[in-house]
């Protein structure tokens, strides 16, 4: 009888040290799961009253100031958002004293791909004087293109004014733009009528 008992001792702890064993081994298991598909998409820098400067081989080619600007860089498509809005000025070697400038009330940067997009209120002057509403502006940097779906309203430096309803595309220098379905006053330039 002495020997059954032990014996039965010793199978409930066994199962008793197992269980304990599989609830271990269970708990891990979900932290491991939660902790993988936790949400990676959060700020990895937060830069506040934010005001930089670019240059390229010492000349300074762009000056941007924002109120705040998040950088995003723990996911696959890392990112820089400036959700308060955007002030930039941007300068041609040619013309280093007469900046152009975009201001919008939200900007998107991804800088890997050298794409950037601009939303909300965009306001464009060239170094030329042009000077460019709309609510939505794209720059493609590796292509050195510009562009919008969005009406754009247009001044030249002339005076005369276009409104351009299904947007524009441009070289990111403006030496070159094409703007879709057009009315306004209009005189002799480099614009492109489609």
């Amino acid at each position: 009888m002495k020997c059954s008992s032990d014996i039965s001792y010793k199978i409930i702890a066994y199962l008793f040290s197992c269980a304990i064993f599989f609830m271990f081994i269970s708990c891990e298991e979900d932290l491991t799961k939660q902790n993988g598909s936790q949400n990676k998409n959060f700020p990895s820098q937060i830069i506040n009253n934010a005001n930089i400067i670019q240059r390229d081989s010492g000349f300074i080619t762009l000056k941007a100031k924002a109120p705040i600007i998040e950088k995003y860089e723990l996911i696959d498509s890392p990112y820089i958002v400036a959700r308060k809005g955007i002030d930039i000025e941007f300068f041609d070697k040619k013309k280093p004293k007469v900046p152009g400038k975009i201001t919008a009330k939200y900007a998107k940067i991804f800088d890997y791909k050298k794409f950037y997009e601009a939303k909300g209120d965009v306001r464009i002057t060239t170094n030329e004087g042009q000077r460019f509403a709309t609510q939505s502006v794209y720059w493609d940097q590796k292509k050195k293109r510009i562009y919008t779906r969005d009406t754009v309203f247009a001044t030249m430096e002339d005076g005369s004014t276009l409104v351009h309803a299904n947007g524009m595309t441009a070289k990111d220098d403006f030496s070159e733009y094409t703007f879709y379905n057009n009315s306004g006053d209009v005189s002799a330039g480099k614009i492109s009528k489609q």
